[in-house]
């Protein structure tokens, strides 16, 4: 069974004031560091959504087997880079005449993120075959998070305001959990920025 991977890297970072994607953390910039996790998983093909300087982004992912996918409307909000990035997972096995059978969604911040998190969101939906396997972090379940194919309808649905996290959260008994500790750690504001340094 094929799980494709989707990073999130089209926002434009206000609260923030630069490009988080373009935030260098432990020698490697948060984006670069995202997409190498995602390949090192070996889960199965990655797309990176792009956005919000895109040009200088992509220069980030050079040399690494990923789709970057230009995502135009990523001003919306983060459904529509979502919804772009399964299209482009989806058509690109499609031509390869295969096919999806889960996509596995993550952010280019979450500073607790590696490739064994990433693994055991896919063995874990192996094992029980449930809809959504979800990171749980600070009492939510949230991204990293894996969508099987019975749920890619509602994925593609998605008005650009919105994002995975309603997706899981709607029907919560198809939800199984992996505990990923500090989950919530990521890179918005200022802050944040001081807290990496």
């Amino acid at each position: 069974m094929t799980v494709g991977v989707v990073v999130l890297a089209a926002g434009g970072s206000s609260r923030l004031g630069r490009p988080k994607q373009l935030v260098v953390h432990q020698g490697k910039t948060l984006v670069r560091r995202a997409a190498e996790i995602a390949v090192t998983a070996e889960c199965g093909p990655v797309v990176v959504v792009l956005g919000a300087h895109h040009d200088t982004v992509a220069l980030e992912l050079a040399g690494l087997p990923v789709l970057k996918v230009e995502h135009a409307e990523w001003a919306a909000g983060p459904g529509g880079s979502l919804v772009a990035g399964v299209r482009a997972l989806t058509q690109m096995r499609a031509i390869d005449g295969g096919t999806v059978d889960a996509v596995l969604v993550m952010l280019c911040d979450q500073l607790r993120v590696d490739s064994a998190h990433l693994r055991a969101l896919v063995e874990t939906w192996r094992r029980t075959g449930a809809d959504v396997v979800a990171s749980a972090y600070e009492e939510t379940r949230g991204v990293p998070a894996l969508f099987a194919r019975a749920v890619f309808p509602e994925l593609a649905a998605l008005g650009p305001e919105q994002g995975a996290r309603g997706v899981i959260a709607r029907e919560p008994s198809r939800v199984t959990e992996v505990p990923l500790p500090g989950g919530g750690e990521d890179v918005d504001t200022a802050a944040d920025l001081a807290r990496l340094k």
